[in-house]
C-alpha cells in the first residue's frame, strides 16, 4: 500500500484551515497544522486523527518567513516528504481604508499575502528537488474583485493572484511536474468574523449567500488531488469573476451603493472584544462561525465546478441535438 500523503495547512485551527486538515485527515493523510493559537490546534489536530489521519501541530506566525521554513523543516522530519502545501492563513481589517492605521496594512498584508509567499517558497524548496507536489492557494472572489471595506484584505488576495500567475510560468518554462493551484471561494461561515479588527458601527458578516467551509474543504481537496490552474467555487464567485471583466463600472457603483450594509448585521458592533490581528484569539473557535442557519452545503454547485468537462460535452451533445431539430 501506498503511504500516506503528507499535508502542510496553514491557518489550520479554525475556519477554512480547520475543515480542510480534517478532510484530508479522513483521507489517511499526514497533516502537518500551522496556526499561532495553541489551543485550536490542539482541538485541530485531535480532530485530524479522530477522522483517521497523523496530525502534527506546530504553533507558526506564517508572516514570519523563518518560522515558515522551519516548520516545513520540522513536517519533512516527522512526517515525510510534503506533497501538498495549503496556504489558508488569512487576517483582515473591516473600515474604510483612511480608518487602517499603516501597522495594520502593513499586518495584513504580511499575513493574507507574505504568508502566501513565505509557505509557496518553503513547499517549492522541497517539491522543486523531486519533481513533484501541489501547492494550493486558497484565494477568494475578492481576487478578482474588490468590495468596500476590505481593502487590506482585497490588495492581498490581488497580490497573491498575481504572485501565483508569476511562479506558474516560471514553473512551466522549467517543465516542471509541481503544480499551483488557486482556489477561488465564496463568502463562508467562518469565525474570523468574530476576532477580526473591525470599526464598522455593526457587526460584520460575509456577502450573502453564505455557504459552510466544509464546501470549500472539499473543494481544496478536490484541488489537491485533481490539480489544474484555477478552480472557481460557488455560482457567487463564478458571477463576480464574469461580471468584473464584463461591467466593471457598474459594479463599482453596485458595490458603491449595497457593499456596506451587505456586510453588517442589524446587530451593534462589541467594540471590547478581542481582535486576533496582533495575537491569536484565545479558545478553540473551530470552523464555523455563528451563521449556521443560513449557510449553504453546496454540493450541487462543487459538482458543477468540478466536472466542468462532462458538463461542456453535455452542453455540446445538446446544442447538437438541437441543431439537428432546427434543420430538419
Amino acid at each position: 500500500m501506498a503511504s500516506p500523503q503528507v499535508v502542510v495547512v496553514t491557518g489550520a485551527s479554525a475556519g477554512v484551515g480547520r475543515a480542510t486538515a480534517r478532510a484530508f485527515g479522513e483521507r489517511g493523510a499526514k497533516v502537518c497544522l500551522l496556526a499561532r493559537g495553541q489551543e485550536g490546534l490542539a482541538a485541530a489536530a485531535r480532530e485530524v486523527e479522530a477522522a483517521g489521519g497523523i496530525a502534527l501541530a506546530l504553533s507558526t506566525d506564517v508572516a514570519d518567513a523563518e518560522a515558515v521554513e522551519r516548520a516545513a523543516g520540522a513536517a519533512e522530519r516527522e512526517l515525510g516528504p510534503i506533497e501538498v502545501w495549503i496556504n489558508v492563513a488569512m487576517t483582515s481589517v473591516f473600515a474604510r481604508f483612511t480608518e487602517i492605521a499603516p501597522d495594520e496594512y502593513r499586518r495584513v498584508t504580511e499575513v493574507t499575502y507574505l504568508g502566501i509567499v513565505y509557505g509557496t517558497r518553503a513547499a517549492l524548496l522541497r517539491m522543486l528537488p523531486r519533481n513533484r507536489g501541489v501547492i494550493i492557494q486558497v484565494g477568494s472572489a475578492l481576487a478578482y474583485r474588490g468590495i468596500p471595506l476590505q481593502s487590506a484584505y482585497c490588495g492581498a488576495k490581488h497580490a497573491a493572484q498575481g504572485f501565483t500567475e508569476s511562479v506558474r510560468c516560471e514553473l512551466l518554462h522549467d517543465r516542471s511536474a509541481v503544480r499551483i493551484c488557486m482556489v477561488q471561494l465564496p463568502a463562508l461561515n467562518t469565525p474570523q468574523f468574530d476576532w477580526v479588527l473591525s470599526r464598522l458601527p455593526r457587526r460584520a458578516q460575509p456577502v450573502p449567500p453564505i455557504y459552510q467551509p466544509e464546501f470549500a474543504a472539499q473543494a481544496i481537496v478536490h484541488a489537491a488531488e485533481h490539480p489544474r490552474r484555477e478552480l472557481l467555487v460557488g455560482a457567487p464567485t463564478v458571477a463576480s469573476v464574469f461580471a468584473n471583466k464584463v461591467v466593471p463600472g457598474l459594479l463599482d457603483r453596485y458595490l458603491g451603493r449595497t457593499g456596506f450594509d451587505s456586510q453588517q448585521t442589524d446587530e451593534p458592533e462589541q467594540n471590547e472584544r478581542p481582535v486576533n490581528l496582533w495575537e491569536p484569539v484565545a479558545g478553540d473557535h473551530g470552523a464555523h462561525g455563528r451563521f449556521d442557519d443560513r449557510a449553504r452545503r453546496g454540493g450541487a454547485e462543487l459538482w458543477a465546478a468540478t466536472h466542468r468537462g462532462w458538463l461542456a460535452g453535455a452542453l455540446a451533445v445538446a446544442l447538437a441535438g438541437t441543431l439537428h431539430r432546427v434543420r430538419r
